[in-house]
């Protein structure tokens, strides 16, 4: 049941959001719009830099604080120390990161779900030429509604896996993962002996669940700021778990002035003990006052539960809907976990409907595999928005249109 009372709070909050002004937008997942104070935050910050010069001592102390802020910023979030917060471009250089960064040996195993994003897996694909590991790849599409995500991660594991790397939030269904289960999972798996470690892929997560990833047991953690918190793009991070074993077994890849202590001579002199062995050098810091805005601006409609909870409320009122449509078929039996909500349609073109639907000003976008067509709902998406696209929907079914 939709709360009117919150729909009618959220309609006042939604001013702050220029692009939600002439759409109907269902892309989140994808990417979020910015709500008016970050865009400001950003041009604001970019004549401040301007004003005291780009380059000297009393910017860089300046650009020194902006950072630590934004890195204070994400961790409270998401439950952690700021000292485990490596800030990144977004969850692509996030996931490169560890993947790259481990000392792969020929025949050392990768552990993947079947649902991941083309973007991880190619990079998988990369590792395993230059390095000859060995990539498979688990059953994850199969549990959306029934049987146990936790047993078809536990049951592929060898010996010789090194990774495991999954998403928490899987980006073409919808299904929230039980992490921390499967994190519990792996660790009795290898019993005494050094267990693999395990890679999130929190593309659809961050901005969505209430988070403290301190209690996931999982090592590394990548995500972004564009999507659900509907930061500005090219501000994302990394999570990595603070044990001596992370530090010891992972490389930076990416290296600059940013990652490495100095001695006194200017001279290279070891790596930084926190996120910042990770990070490389400069960055359009304007960038991370605007994602610290629009994280802000989320917290003056209400807490992380309870915007979660109203991204629940509203993707099952579409599921609900669509359910209800006879040429309509959602993924998802039962209602959504998350704020994605993906479905078919019966004899139609999956790719036609996104344009159908664009042309009447909403905003949506086709999953390729499973064919499909998801939308995102936030806690900023309205039922009366809802309501249109589910008429949209209708409409587009009703007409003869060709596949």
């Amino acid at each position: 049941m939709i709360n009117v009372s919150s729909a009618q709070s959220l309609l006042s909050h939604r001013q702050q959001f220029p692009a939600l002004a002439n759409k109907a937008y269902f892309n989140y997942g994808g990417q979020g719009p910015l709500p008016q104070a970050a865009l400001e935050a950003i041009h604001q910050t970019y004549d401040y830099i301007q004003s005291i010069g780009p380059f000297g001592l009393e910017v860089n102390r300046w650009v020194t604080q902006e950072v630590k802020k934004t890195r204070e910023a994400i961790a409270s979030e998401l439950g952690v120390s700021p000292d485990t917060i490596t800030i990144t471009e977004n969850v692509t250089v996030g996931c490169n990161i560890p993947l790259w960064g481990m000392d792969w040996q020929a025949g050392d195993h990768v552990l993947l779900s079947d649902c991941e994003h083309p973007g991880v897996i190619a990079t998988l694909q990369e590792i395993q030429r230059r390095f000859g590991i060995e990539v498979s790849t688990f059953e994850l599409m199969d549990t959306l509604n029934q049987g146990d995500p936790v047993a078809a991660v536990t049951k592929h594991l060898r010996s010789n896996t090194r990774l495991v790397v999954l998403s928490h939030i899987l980006w073409n269904t919808g299904q929230v993962l039980p992490l921390a289960e499967i994190a519990a999972s792996v660790r009795n798996y290898y019993n005494n002996s050094k267990p693999a470690k395990i890679l999130v892929d929190a593309a659809q997560s961050v901005g969505v669940l209430p988070l403290n990833l301190s209690q996931l047991g999982i090592d590394f953690y990548a995500f972004t700021g564009h999507k659900w918190w509907c930061g500005s793009e090219g501000v994302g991070g990394l999570y990595v778990k603070p044990d001596s074993e992370n530090q010891a077994s992972l490389n930076p890849t990416f290296i600059g002035w940013r990652s490495i202590i100095m001695n006194q001579s200017g001279f290279p002199a070891g790596w930084q003990q926190d996120g910042r062995r990770f990070e490389v050098a400069t960055s359009a810091v304007p960038l991370y006052a605007g994602l610290r805005s629009a994280i802000a601006t989320h917290q003056q409609w209400g807490t992380n539960q309870e915007r979660y909870q109203q991204i629940l409320d509203l993707s099952k009122y579409l599921w609900q809907k669509l359910t209800q449509l006879p040429e309509v078929n959602c993924l998802k039996t039962s209602p959504p976990e998350s704020g994605l909500v993906s479905f078919q349609i019966q004899d139609k073109s999956h790719a036609k409907l996104v344009q159908f639907l664009e042309s009447q000003k909403i905003l949506i976008r086709q999953i390729r595999d499973p064919d499909c067509v998801r939308a995102s709902v936030h806690y900023l998406t309205l039922p009366s928005e809802i309501d249109q696209l589910v008429v949209a929907i209708q409409q587009y079914c009703s007409q003869k249109i060709s596949n």
